[in-house]
């Protein structure tokens, strides 16, 4: 085989390559693993809504779509806004912009692309969807400034994840719902809850930069204890939403053990050692979330 054939046969291998390493990039660049946050809590109202509407497997996949387009929108969008803060930051520093592996020019692009898919995701699955969706951006968006100006900026990121649920249900049912209402408000606190506890690692870059944060405001111990009441409150709506939608023992059996799952993820971030922060923000949070939806849907499926 001559060099130039042997040369044209490797180029589709060296294009998909680079095709995987570039979409491996942008994964790392959003934190594509964290997706595991909130949508569950998405898919937990589809199957909430399900008790009254008819679930389809094209609604879903829009829904899957829309939730993709929505969270890499928003992340990409604060990988733009907060890369100086990034750079300057140790634990930051190595993020796919300061470190150049990704352009300002390309994460635009990639916003972009992800906004699009997320309105035309709403436009298929309902009106409704279609005309709240430049909303949802803007909330998603709004967040990646908060922390410039006020320390309630992990209650913003807690909106912007409880949009998950709230739009999952009217992908669903087409219309408003205040029980749906309530399951985005236990995202919320359990959400801004769990950030504070990771907020706790920057809090002398916070007040050095300027930054607004709990931690950098009342410090480490009053911030955690910010933290848990957050998700005490996060526990309680949950029992209460077993309440408003009629769910069983499976389902209570689910959150009590929600519950413990917080209590040991605040137990193992102290004041004086944040040496497990990564532990109790990822391992538990996933985990969480996951179990939320699986005791959930299976306690709908048993109601049948």
């Amino acid at each position: 085989m001559s060099s130039r054939a042997a040369d044209e046969n490797s180029r589709p291998t060296s294009i998909s390559r680079s095709l995987i390493h570039r979409t491996a990039v942008f994964a790392r660049m959003i934190k594509f693993s964290h997706t595991v946050f909130a949508l569950p809590f998405a898919l937990t109202a589809v199957v909430l809504a399900s008790r009254e509407h008819i679930i389809t497997w094209e609604a879903v996949l829009w829904i899957l779509l829309a939730m993709a387009g929505a969270r890499s929108a928003a992340m990409g969008f604060n990988r733009i806004v907060d890369a100086e803060y990034d750079r300057r930051n140790p634990r930051t520093a190595s993020r796919e912009i300061p470190r150049g592996a990704v352009t300002r020019r390309q994460a635009a692009v990639f916003v972009a692309a992800s906004s699009a898919l997320l309105v035309f995701a709403a436009y298929r699955l309902n009106g409704l969807c279609f005309v709240l969706s430049p909303l949802a951006l803007a909330i998603v968006f709004f967040y990646s400034f908060t922390k410039r100006f006020t320390s309630l900026s992990h209650l913003f990121l807690g909106l912007a994840l409880s949009v998950a649920p709230l739009g999952a249900w009217i992908a669903v049912a087409g219309e408003w719902s205040w029980p749906a209402f309530g399951l985005g408000v236990a995202v919320l606190a359990w959400v801004a809850g769990f950030d504070i506890i990771y907020a706790c690692q920057d809090i002398e870059f916070d007040r050095r930069e300027g930054l607004f944060s709990v931690p950098a405001a009342l410090g480490i111990g009053a911030a955690l204890w910010i933290s848990r009441s957050l998700h005490a409150a996060s526990f309680l709506i949950l029992m209460g939403i077993g309440l408003v939608f009629g769910l069983g023992t499976i389902y209570y059996a689910g959150v009590f053990v929600v519950g413990t799952v917080l209590v040991y993820e605040q137990s193992l971030v102290r004041a004086n050692d944040l040496s497990k922060v990564n532990l109790a923000f990822f391992n538990m949070n996933g985990f969480i979330s996951m179990l939320y939806l699986a005791v959930t849907t299976v306690d709908v499926w048993l109601s049948f």
